[in-house]
């Protein structure tokens, strides 16, 4: 992670290289360092690069010496034919969310965060447990919704083992509102509250044409905050692998369930049907974003699994929210339906995705 002495080394080198331009402000003469390096290092090297890194490749006649022999770019290079550059999804990502975490207090996107008005759900959610709870067996579920996800993480502790790991924590909010439901006074159905803390571990692994870009492991609790036959909640050790290639980015997400009495729970076979881990294949371009999700699929024999997947795309030009349309099929949309099985698909906006 950028450290805030980095930034202001990156700012220091930034004006020193404009004084260069506009006019030879250090001449080789007084600081050694040698003004083609600096110039064309100005042109070439990557945005991350500090004011000592600069001086360091600019004052050794060896490293002069290399530069001045590397090839420019001309006819039959990748920028010469017009070729595409395709910048890393995930490495544009942590680098906003770099700059951001040098501020203290700050607050992240963490997963998507989006608010769908309409989520038609073809199965129906079920009222059997709400009139169990309140007594009313007159009790009804709509088949229509509103759906919203706020989900934010914060830096706990960044660039530690010389900026090898970084310590984050993070609270994700799913409710599934009935707001139409006005015959039973628009209730929330279920909510979702997951707080969850993880070190986190920059990659550049390459495995079969893929780079392996971060690796996290964490512990996460997940629970609908209720009582009696409406009590769900589980904790897990969680880790993520992710890895990319081009435009695509791949996550592998195992956990395992800490309980030692599945029978005190108040879910005792929610691994039967949220399983192990979940695989998760996201690719953006031109500002959509298109994700797969899958969980729970082979180890269930295809009996208890899920499917969901998801499109943002921009709204004209307007830059602070997308359009967004999500569908879902199988068990585990939430806690309170985790082994009931669900077919819906909403639409709304997304104000963050997975590669925003």
């Amino acid at each position: 992670m950028v450290r805030p002495a980095d930034l202001k080394a990156a700012a220091a080198g930034a004006l020193c290289i404009a004084g260069l331009l506009a006019g030879g402000a250090l001449p080789a003469d007084e600081t050694g360092l040698d003004r083609e390096c600096v110039l064309l290092l100005a042109e070439t090297a990557d945005g991350f690069m500090t004011l000592d890194e600069l001086r360091e490749r600019c004052s050794s006649s060896e490293a002069r010496t290399a530069l001045a022999d590397e090839p420019p770019a001309g006819p039959g290079t990748a920028e010469a034919a017009g070729a595409e550059v395709i910048p890393s999804p995930i490495g544009t990502r942590l680098a906003s969310e770099r700059a951001a975490a040098a501020q203290p207090f700050s607050i992240l996107a963490h997963r998507p965060n989006f608010f769908m008005p309409v989520v038609y759900n073809r199965e129906g959610w079920s009222p059997e447990l709400f009139r169990r709870q309140s007594g009313d067996p007159g009790f009804e579920n709509k088949n229509v919704e509103g759906q919203f996800q706020i989900s934010l993480k914060v830096p706990l502790a960044v660039g530690l083992f010389n900026g090898r790991m970084d310590l984050y924590g993070a609270y994700t909010n799913h409710s599934f509102w009935q707001m139409y439901n006005s015959d039973f006074s628009e209730p929330f159905r279920e909510t979702n509250h997951e707080p969850e803390v993880w070190a986190q571990f920059e990659n550049d692994w390459e495995v079969l044409g893929l780079i392996n870009t971060v690796n996290t492991f964490g512990w996460v609790h997940q629970s609908n905050g209720r009582s009696g036959v409406l009590s769900r909640s589980w904790d897990r050790l969680a880790a993520t692998f992710v890895f990319e290639r081009g435009r695509w980015v791949f996550a592998v997400r195992p956990w395992i369930w800490l309980t030692t009495d599945k029978g005190k729970s108040d879910n005792p076979d929610i691994d039967d049907y949220m399983g192990h881990g979940e695989l998760r294949a996201v690719y953006g371009r031109k500002g959509h974003v298109f994700s797969a999700m899958l969980r729970n699929q082979l180890e269930s024999g295809f009996e208890r699994g899920a499917v969901e997947l998801s499109w943002s795309f921009p709204v004209f030009d307007y830059p602070y929210l997308k359009g967004y349309v999500q569908y879902f099929y199988g068990y585990g949309e939430s806690l309170i339906d985790y082994n009931n099985k669900v077919n819906r698909i909403g639409i709304g906006i997304s104000i963050t995705d997975w590669l925003d």
